[in-house]
C-alpha cells in the first residue's frame, strides 16, 4: 500500500463523538514512551501527522487521521503513564475502554511494545484484556534499531513464553519495526491493506 494522503479529522475525549463514516479503523496503543508518534509518522510518511515528544504521555486525546481516504488511523492515549494523577489516568483508560468496547468501525488495534525491554507485566496485562475483551489486534515491536538481531528474537521468545503462561493457545501475529530506518513499514501497510480489501469486499465484515 502506499500512502497518498493523510488528513487529521478530529481529536475527543469521548468514543460516541468519533467519526460517523463506516470506513475501518486501526487503533495504535501502547506504554507511554514507546515510539507511537514516530511509528505513525513513519508508516505515513509525514514528520509531524502525529507530534512526538520526550515528555511521556503526550497523547491523550482519541485522535483520527483519514488515510487515503478510505480508512482511518487512530492514535490512542498510552497506558501506564509517567506523570499524571490516578484521577485523570482512570479518566483516559475509560473512554479507551469505551471505544475499544464500542467502536464497531474498529477492525484491528496495535499494541507497541519496545523492543528493547524484556516482558513487561502491564504489556502482558493489556493485552490479556485485548483478548478476554475478544477485540482483534497485533503487536508491534518498536525501536528494533537499538539492539542486536539476537536480542530482538530473545525478548519475542520471551513475549511468547509470557503470553502461553497466561493462556494464550499461540501468540497473536507481530511486526517487528524501526520509525528512524523504516523497519516493518511496508510488512504493516501490506497487512492493513489486505485487511481493507477483505472488508470492503465483505460490508458485513465491521
Amino acid at each position: 500500500m502506499k500512502i497518498n494522503s493523510a488528513e487529521f479529522i478530529i481529536s475527543n475525549s469521548d468514543a460516541s463523538k468519533c467519526p460517523t463514516e463506516f470506513l475501518p479503523e486501526y487503533a495504535f496503543i501502547g506504554r507511554s514512551n514507546v515510539g507511537k508518534s514516530s511509528l505513525i509518522n513513519m508508516i505515513t510518511n509525514h514528520k509531524n501527522l502525529a507530534k512526538t515528544s520526550g515528555r511521556p504521555g503526550k497523547t491523550q486525546l482519541i485522535n483520527h487521521f483519514k488515510i487515503n481516504n478510505n480508512w482511518f488511523l487512530v492514535d490512542l492515549p498510552g497506558y501506564g503513564y509517567a506523570k499524571v494523577s490516578k484521577k485523570t489516568k482512570s479518566v483516559f483508560q475509560q473512554f479507551i475502554t469505551d471505544y475499544f468496547e464500542n467502536r464497531e468501525q474498529l477492525v484491528c488495534a496495535f499494541v507497541l511494545i519496545d523492543i528493547r525491554h524484556e516482558a513487561q507485566k502491564i504489556d502482558i496485562e493489556f493485552m490479556s484484556y485485548m483478548g478476554e475483551s475478544e477485540i482483534p489486534f497485533c503487536i508491534i515491536f518498536t525501536k528494533a534499531d537499538k539492539i542486536s538481531k539476537v536480542k530482538i528474537d530473545s525478548h519475542i521468545a520471551a513475549y511468547k513464553k509470557q503470553m502461553y503462561a497466561n493462556n494464550w493457545a499461540e501468540m497473536p501475529q507481530y511486526f517487528v519495526t524501526s520509525s528512524t530506518e523504516s523497519i516493518g513499514k511496508e510488512e504493516l501497510l501490506s497487512y492493513i491493506d489486505q485487511v481493507n480489501q477483505e472488508v470492503f469486499k465483505n460490508n458485513s465484515g465491521f
